[in-house]
């Protein structure tokens, strides 16, 4: 283990979450750092949007590992990277590939339980298989489990998160380091998957989500802005386009 991987993971309490205000290259890797970051994230939705391709792994891979090799450029701070669902067709792959971004200086990966081109859910022992060729890289493993993204919001209840803890032992068994779970929204059940979970808890913030310091008493670990950030500086700057354009007419 690394110091970088090390301190990313002392990082993670329950109670005083990790905030990461995930980035998208190495000038917004830069200005988040300057604002006083204790860690790095990219969000996958953003790298992708801000090079023109969309969400889901269509991002080519080199260029995942270009940029990534910019951000950690102009930063020490240590940086997790949102890997998506690992760019490979198996486990055997998923590690080879995960084990490059060891190598390249990352901290961390997000890895996701999803196919990234049928949007289904993996069972839970592909998963798993998954994730623990991951682990062997070494560094901190954030497996994030779409169960809440899947399935309809009336159907996200108590029985949801029992699932999701289902996954979360089998995750955790296969080494991985912390769980992310987004979109679940209602206060009691984020509590109640705090106290149960065996790994720290990472949630997704947005609309309808209960604010940071609520999280943060209700034992959550890591919060994430995901999208969020890149999503705002490119409505900022249309709109200021727009009105640069109309101040003649």
């Amino acid at each position: 283990m690394t110091d970088k991987v090390k301190t990313l993971g002392e990082l993670h309490v329950p109670g005083n979450p990790l905030i990461l205000f995930n980035i998208w290259d190495a000038g917004s890797a830069k200005a988040v750092a300057d604002a006083g970051a204790k860690a790095i994230a990219t969000g996958s939705w953003g790298v992708a949007g801000a090079h023109g391709y969309k969400d889901g792994e269509t991002f080519p891979v080199d260029l995942v590992f270009a940029n990534l090799a910019q951000i950690l450029n102009v930063t020490d701070l240590p940086v997790t990277l949102d890997f998506e669902a690992g760019y490979g067709v198996d486990a055997a792959q998923v590690g080879h590939m995960v084990q490059r971004v060891a190598k390249a200086g990352a901290a961390g990966i997000n890895i996701e339980d999803k196919d990234p081109a049928t949007r289904v859910l993996f069972d839970i022992d592909v998963a798993s298989a998954r994730i623990k060729a991951a682990a062997e890289s070494g560094i901190w493993i954030n497996a994030r489990t779409d169960l809440f993204i899947v399935t309809p919001k009336e159907h996200h209840d108590l029985e949801l998160v029992e699932k999701v803890l289902e996954r979360a032992k089998s995750y955790a068994d296969s080494g991985a380091n912390s769980l992310f779970v987004p979109f679940i929204a209602d206060a009691a059940l984020i509590g109640h998957l705090c106290a149960k979970s065996p790994l720290p808890v990472n949630i997704l913030v947005g609309d309808g989500i209960p604010d940071i310091k609520t999280l943060a008493g209700l034992g959550v670990a890591r919060i994430s802005h995901g999208h969020g950030p890149w999503a705002r500086a490119m409505q900022d700057m249309s709109s200021a386009a727009k009105l640069a354009i109309a101040a003649l007419d």
